[in-house]
């Protein structure tokens, strides 16, 4: 089923029936078993799921999450929001997401390696011919991208790979930049703020929010608090962000890191200017929404927040920049690398940052445009943008 509220968008754009069944469900759907041996005595066996949500803009785009409880209904979730975060970036390329169900902490690199090179034999010709452009997700990385790419020599057929290795200077960083560049542009024209005024929280502090709590700290403002799935830091008078990045990437995470301790659901209810949930799903939702004194929430993660919470939200007049905005950079970045290894060019990393802020700047003034104009939420604010990008696409194709 849909994440998208078609009944609600069809009361402000035009979703002719057509169009809406094809968005309203996936193009295609596969599963199939990864088995590999690795020794006399072992195999390893995993389910995995590939989604191609729709592809009428351009390739089906979307990471490979390695993790231990990943399902069919994730992956096309994650499929899905792709698809809507391409429309409104407008970047040519289409949703799709792997999910293999295999817990990564207990791969080895040679394990791993063997893995990924199974998954590319078991999708070499949707991989060769550019159906599909895979990306590193939550528990693949570069050097996995690495290692696709090395299978099939063709640059363009993976995207997050190594600089090195035909890879994007400013890739890893570009969702962080993107996050915290809404978050700027948050401040700026809805809450009329300077950044040096600003108080912000960060949850997570994995690769998008250690970088998004990094940039918004260069950018004069004060971030109160952060944290990991170990828990977090808090300081009013604002956390050494430097310091705690270097720590966290030594440490792998915030564990053991000096200072006075928050919770990650203590985080959320602190009262900031934005709050910017960079971790897991969910994690706004009915029984928390009502007490969140942030006056902005920018959603880094995927799906942080649910139905009940946004309702919630919208009722308490909290604004909330959605995921298929602000979260978009490591797309638009990857749209950059996609291009970079069709041409042969070379890209330096501040012109990968200035790709991402000025498709999410374009992004967000349409969003606040039609906000005001219709007097809707963000989230129905981009969905509708989103919506009438891929109606046109559909009629260009002739799709319908």
């Amino acid at each position: 089923m849909s994440n998208v509220d078609f009944e609600l968008l069809r009361k402000y754009t035009a979703i002719p029936a057509p169009a809406e069944r094809i968005l309203a469900r996936p193009e295609r759907e596969t599963s199939f078993d990864i088995s590999i041996k690795i020794s006399a005595e072992q195999v390893i066996h995993g389910d995995c799921f590939v989604v191609y949500y729709n592809t009428v803009r351009g390739p089906a785009k979307g990471g490979i999450r390695l993790a231990p409880d990943v399902t069919l209904e994730e992956t096309r979730d994650l499929a899905e929001r792709m698809v809507w975060k391409t429309a409104l970036a407008r970047i040519p390329f289409g949703g799709g997401k792997s999910g293999i169900r295999l817990d990564p902490r207990k791969l080895s690199r040679f394990e791993k390696t063997a893995l990924i090179k199974e998954y590319v034999h078991l999708m070499a010709l949707e991989l060769s011919n550019g159906m599909y452009v895979p990306a590193p997700d939550m528990g693949t990385n570069a050097t996995d991208m690495a290692v696709i790419f090395g299978e099939l020599h063709i640059p363009e057929c993976v995207t997050g790979k190594p600089p090195r290795v035909g890879g994007l200077p400013g890739r890893r960083e570009a969702t962080g930049r993107g996050v915290s560049h809404t978050a700027l542009l948050t401040l700026r024209d809805v809450l009329k703020k300077k950044p040096s005024d600003a108080r912000v929280a960060v949850q997570g502090f994995g690769n998008v929010g250690s970088y998004t709590a990094l940039f918004l700290h260069e950018a004069g403002a004060k971030v109160v608090a952060v944290s990991d799935v170990n828990g977090g830091l808090q300081d009013p008078n604002g956390l050494d962000i430097p310091a705690l990045f270097a720590y966290a990437q030594k440490n792998g995470s915030l564990d053991g890191a000096p200072g006075k301790k928050i919770s990650n659901d203590d985080l959320l209810l602190l009262e900031v200017d934005v709050l910017a949930p960079c971790a897991k799903e969910d994690q706004i939702h009915g029984e928390n929404a009502g007490k969140i004194r942030a006056a902005a929430i920018v959603e880094g993660a995927n799906g942080p927040t649910t139905p009940e919470g946004d309702k919630i939200l919208n009722k308490r007049k909290i604004f909330a920049v959605p995921d298929i905005l602000t979260n978009a950079g490591g797309v638009i970045a990857s749209y950059v690398e996609w291009r970079q290894a069709k041409s042969g060019a070379i890209t330096a990393k501040e012109e990968t940052f200035q790709v991402v802020e000025e498709r999410i700047g374009i992004a967000f003034d349409d969003m606040v445009k039609l906000a005001r104009a219709k007097k809707i939420p963000f989230r129905t604010a981009c969905q509708v943008s989103a919506a009438e990008e891929l109606v046109s696409s559909l009629v260009d194709r002739d799709w319908i």
